[in-house]
């Protein structure tokens, strides 16, 4: 090769061959042309798959919502009390999944595994077109959370071996950027939809479970034989210089792929503070997701609107949450602190929920309800913050499965948090909502300052050579693995 693909600066003497790069902490390099040409790849054939299932998977869960204002309770005899079980069933299903996900992750091709999934996924969607009543949306439901839960992990696992540590915020926020992307292009086809009225006998919610379910399972065919999940993909189809580069891509990231299931990573996982604290952020995080996904059409008609005005005031809410994630990719971009860009967006977010409880009610408070949609630009930060301070397989991938199963639980709790004898205000789940932010900034500054003080303690002693990934050595264990805060 006459140009290195990576080049470690640090002082006069680093050696600059592709054997001997060095990985140290803030230390900058500069990608030769072949490696911007790779990920230039990389994000054409990658990322278009990964961004449809996260686009589908939002469109899917919200499609709920938008089916409660136009007639589905009515229709099928329910009130708003089994809307909000229903809203939480589909995380049972989820929950229950996700120690079974773990496994499928570490001992089959991911993207085979991903692409059976959203098939699934996408005929049970279209099945609950055609649910009668509670019992039998209760039962579509709990199966759409179970066919939807390896999506995001297997996403998150794809993503954090087949990009650089230092790029994957900026991979984590396209993707979350692609919910807000989702809820836009949604709501408006959702306005058309519901325009439809009842046509061959099929009413204006069902149609959306049917088109949507339908296009989900096309997809789905199509993440089977072309979602890149390694780099001996033959979509992705490298060329030799390319293979030398992944070489050395995969010594950044410090995870390689293995098949074998490594329990003393997981015991290890599990004696970790962080790995709770994450877990336990993620539950409070996702409380107001769960709700604002579920809720968020509801809420806004309650103010004042007519059923087709609250759909299409979604519009904006979903435009501003890819917003806030775009700008906290460009503030992680010039500050390099993940955790610190994720307090920042929080801090919005708390503001606005404060201004949903606080505000009079009516349509001022559309202000609160879009500055809350900035814990989005959170959350994707706080998945990139564990892919950077995770390393061995099967850690990694329990991190991410604990990870998960706090998404869930805080999902489901969420819709049930809005009682309906506090409609149309929700006053007393909006001030948990404000709360929950204040306690997620805690969190991810009690990690920053732990894993900080390990960097410290491990500079004096951190060898020039990095460790051989190979190994599967965890970040525990590599005393020369630098977290990245």
């Amino acid at each position: 090769m006459d140009e290195k693909p990576i080049k470690y600066i640090e002082n006069e003497s680093c050696t600059s061959s592709l054997e001997e790069q060095k990985h140290i902490e803030n230390a900058p390099f500069v990608k030769s042309e072949a490696e911007k040409r790779l990920v230039r790849k990389l994000n054409m054939r990658l990322l278009p798959l990964a961004l449809l299932i996260v686009f589908l998977q939002f469109v899917d869960k919200s499609s709920l919502s938008i089916a409660v204002v136009l007639g589905i309770l009515d229709d099928t005899n329910m009130s708003y009390p089994d809307f909000n079980v229903l809203s939480s069933l589909f995380y049972i299903g989820f929950f229950v999944f996700q120690i079974p996900n773990n496994y499928f992750l570490q001992k089959y091709p991911v993207g085979k595994y991903m692409g059976v999934l959203v098939i699934c996924w996408g005929a049970v969607t279209i099945g609950t077109a055609f649910g009668k009543n509670f019992t039998q949306l209760a039962v579509l439901r709990i199966l759409l959370g179970l066919f939807e839960a390896g999506s995001y992990p297997g996403i998150i696992l794809i993503f954090n071996t087949m990009y650089r540590r230092s790029e994957q915020p900026a991979c984590f926020g396209f993707l979350y950027a692609c919910n807000g992307i989702a809820s836009v292009i949604g709501s408006s086809c959702s306005v058309g939809i519901a325009k439809m009225g009842t046509v061959f006998g099929i009413k204006a919610w069902q149609w959306g479970y049917i088109i949507w379910g339908t296009i989900t399972v096309v997809a789905g065919v199509i993440i089977f034989f072309f979602l890149i999940d390694s780099p001996d993909s033959w979509f992705l189809n490298l060329t030799e210089e390319e293979k030398l580069i992944v070489e050395a891509r995969t010594r950044d990231n410090a995870v390689v792929r293995k098949q074998k299931i490594v329990v003393s990573q997981y015991w290890e996982a599990l004696k970790e503070p962080r790995c709770w604290i994450f877990f336990f952020a993620a539950i409070v995080h996702n409380l107001q997701n769960g709700g604002m996904l579920a809720y968020g059409t509801v809420l806004v008609q309650g103010l004042g609107f007519t059923a087709i005005e609250a759909i299409i005031l979604q519009i904006p809410a979903g435009a501003l949450s890819a917003s806030f994630v775009f700008m906290s990719i460009y503030v992680n971009y010039k500050s390099k602190q993940m955790v610190y860009t994720a307090v920042i967006f929080y801090c919005v977010s708390g503001i606005g929920c404060l201004l949903l409880a606080v505000l009079p009610h009516n349509g001022l408070k559309l202000l609160g309800y879009y500055l809350s949609y900035a814990q989005t630009a959170s959350y994707a930060t706080m998945i990139a913050i564990i892919g950077s301070t995770v390393s061995g397989y099967s850690k990694k991938i329990f991190y991410n499965g604990v990870f998960m199963l706090g998404y869930t639980i805080g999902n489901f709790g969420g819709p049930l948090m809005l009682a309906d004898s506090t409609r149309p205000e929700f006053i007393p789940t909006i001030w948990g909502w404000f709360a929950g932010n204040i306690f997620s900034i805690l969190c991810l500054l009690t990690i920053r300052i732990i894993l900080g003080r390990i960097n410290k303690k491990r500079a004096p002693d951190r060898e020039l050579e990095p460790t051989d990934v190979y190994l599967n050595l965890t970040d525990k264990q590599d005393k020369n693995y630098v977290y990245s805060l």
